[in-house]
């Protein structure tokens, strides 16, 4: 009662008297009105509002984010604090914390003065607001998120380079999302930028703006709302099981505020022979909100390709000295197309950029050789890799000796060329439907006979051009052969006999950390990168056995697909397990981070977060 009086005794006589006081809410419980003034910086006014969904602490000398947590299925589980510490402030604020609602104004504003940032918080959401005042100039709100905490990414369609209109999500992977709102609609913009590789980790950000009022827009008001998106109804949401899809179902989705595309995380490079990946889970994916979908930023990056941009895979991209264009690109880029053509049925999309489609299936078609395959120019022969790289193997496996006629990229391009025929046959174009379904036949007639390894009854990775075959059990080509259909089941049975008793020989039991792409150790005349980080001479480690959900899904697809759901299971559930865990992102106590691992889960990558990892995710709708 004291405290009370004194306060509105200062408050009376125009004081502003700084007063520490513990206000914490929760979704049960909301306490009555009290009013906190925060003018001195040097004493502590404890901000606070948490409920299962969403934890928050506000500072108290400026509008921003001491502490910031998300669980999107309403779970609690709020122990990661998303933000890094705003800077000291350009100007002094008095701070009002009365009920949920905290308010900041210019230092001796009187108290009609509309507040120039006020959030206002409840179970699932909450409201930031901006109010201009004529002659106060109001900075905008920076949020600064640790992506060594979680890889935040802003998802929406770009305005501009580092600049996402609303609607958007900001997604936080193992977290949960916020859906971003305002009643101004697409034409308020969120400021997005993001740094990696600083020299210093405690530097690398994911930065998120969000501009405030002026005289053109008097009031500004963010509306931002936990959710969980992702497919499949109730029958998931009921079992704790698929907690880990749930949560992670968009982790695929991160968007590079640099790049404006779809990429490895908001700070990496943009892989042009990825695209497709993210195509396969937008299809899927339920409206993000209303008038934006996954398939529309997979539009989005498309465009950026249609126009030029250059990405890994693709020569000169980052000035680097790659001479040939990976076989797995073009695939790619088309599969996405495809995707995006039959899941929105966007026809004025596909007349407008067909003669793009064209051009890129032309450059795929030129890569065939005489067989009817697609072929690298780098022979993949043994031994043909210099110690220094002077070049980059044929596919996304860029550290392993993939040449010639690569088994993985030549599945992708079967794929490609029936999708290609698809878009040919909804412009009514026979003849060019007539041309890519033959020439995916041709690979389908011999893709077999090429890869397939009698000595092990698996398909090898690549047949060099001095015809020997280059066969290390690997589980990602195998599976995608047998998911596109290049395999008859019976075969295909077999193969997936073969692949299974060979991971139990090895003894591979540790799902939760994904899968090798290969079981057995790449020689070190089949490796391009010859550094132990990049795994050389070392299995286990990286491209060379190392586990990861890289590529994992095409296993776990192809044995829903031959009815072997047992098997698929087995290792299903694990990898959730780990998804739940957060365990494929992050930095592990040697410094490298949990993208890929070894077998007994020791980190080995570098990336932090590698979006590639959640394709496995699609599995759960395949079963």
């Amino acid at each position: 009662m004291n405290l009370r009086m004194n306060l509105a005794k200062a408050i009376s006589s125009g004081a502003r008297t700084a007063v520490w006081m513990a206000v914490a809410f929760t979704a049960a419980f909301v306490a009555g009105p009290r009013s906190v003034w925060a003018g001195d910086e040097s004493t502590a006014v404890a901000m606070n509002y948490q409920s299962p969904y969403l934890k928050v602490e506000l500072a108290n000398n400026q509008p921003n984010f001491l502490t910031l947590a998300v669980d999107s299925l309403g779970n609690g589980r709020l122990g990661t604090n998303l933000v890094r510490q705003p800077p000291a402030p350009s100007q002094a604020f008095d701070v009002r914390w009365q009920g949920h609602t905290a308010e900041y104004r210019p230092a001796g504003a009187p108290l009609s003065t509309p507040p120039v940032w006020s959030f206002d918080f409840s179970e699932r959401a909450m409201i930031i607001r901006s109010a201009y005042t004529p002659g106060e100039t109001t900075s905008p709100l920076t949020v600064t998120f640790n992506p060594w905490a979680s890889h935040a990414t802003l998802l929406g369609l770009f305005n501009r380079e580092e600049s996402i209109r609303l609607p958007a999500l900001l997604h936080f992977p193992d977290q949960g999302t916020f859906r971003i709102t305002t009643e101004q609609g697409g034409s308020v913009a969120l400021g997005y930028a993001a740094q990696r590789f600083s020299g210093h980790s405690d530097q690398d950000y994911v930065r998120v703006t969000f501009p405030a009022a002026s005289a053109a827009e008097p009031v500004l008001e963010y509306a931002l709302h936990v959710v969980d998106i992702y497919p499949g109804g109730a029958n998931l949401a009921g079992d704790p099981r698929f907690d880990g899809f749930r949560r992670n179902f968009l982790n695929i989705f991160q968007l590079s505020a640099r790049r404006r595309v779809l990429a490895n995380n908001a700070a990496s490079d943009p892989c042009a022979f990825t695209v497709y990946m993210y195509s396969a889970v937008a299809r899927r994916s339920p409206p993000l909100a209303k008038g934006l979908t996954a398939l529309d930023i997979v539009r989005q990056s498309l465009n950026r390709y249609l126009h030029g941009m250059k990405a890994y895979g693709i020569p000169g991209y980052n000035n680097d000295h790659q001479p040939y264009t990976f076989l797995d690109t073009y695939p790619s880029l088309v599969i996405a197309a495809s995707d995006y053509v039959s899941g929105s049925n966007d026809m004025a999309w596909l007349k407008q950029n067909y003669p793009g489609l064209k051009s890129w299936a032309a450059k795929m078609i030129g890569q065939e050789d005489k067989n009817g395959l697609v072929s690298y120019p780098a022979s993949g022969n043994s031994g043909s890799w210099p110690k220094k790289i002077v070049l980059r193997p044929a596919n996304w496996w860029d550290t392993i000796g993939f040449g010639h006629e690569d088994a993985y990229s030549n599945a992708l391009a079967y794929h490609a060329l029936l999708g290609m025929a698809e878009m040919a046959g909804r412009l009514h174009r026979p003849q060019d439907v007539a041309l890519y379904a033959s020439n995916a036949q041709r690979i389908r007639s011999i893709y077999v006979k090429t890869f397939y390894d009698p000595a092990t009854g698996v398909l090898a990775g690549w047949k060099s051009a001095d015809g020997k075959l280059h066969d290390y059990y690997f589980t990602f080509v195998n599976g995608v052969a047998i998911s596109y259909g290049l395999v008859p089941t019976g075969l295909a049975n077999r193969i997936m006999d073969h692949l299974l008793a060979k991971m139990k020989a090895v003894g591979y039991t540790h799902f939760q950390y994904g899968l090798p792409g290969n079981l057995i150790p790449i020689r070190p005349a089949d490796y391009v990168d010859h550094s132990a980080f990049a795994g050389y001479k070392r299995f286990q480690t990286y491209e060379n056995g190392g586990a990861t959900g890289d590529f994992a899904y095409f296993t776990l697809q192809a044995l829903y697909k031959l009815g072997r759901r047992r098997q698929a299971d087995a290792i299903l559930f694990p990898m959730l397990r780990g998804f739940a865990e957060g365990g494929f992102q992050g930095k592990g106590p040697n410094g490298l981070t949990y993208d890929w691992k070894t077998w007994n889960g020791s980190a080995r990558g570098y990336e932090g977060l590698l979006a590639d990892n959640y394709l496995a995710l699609l599995a759960v709708l395949d079963r």
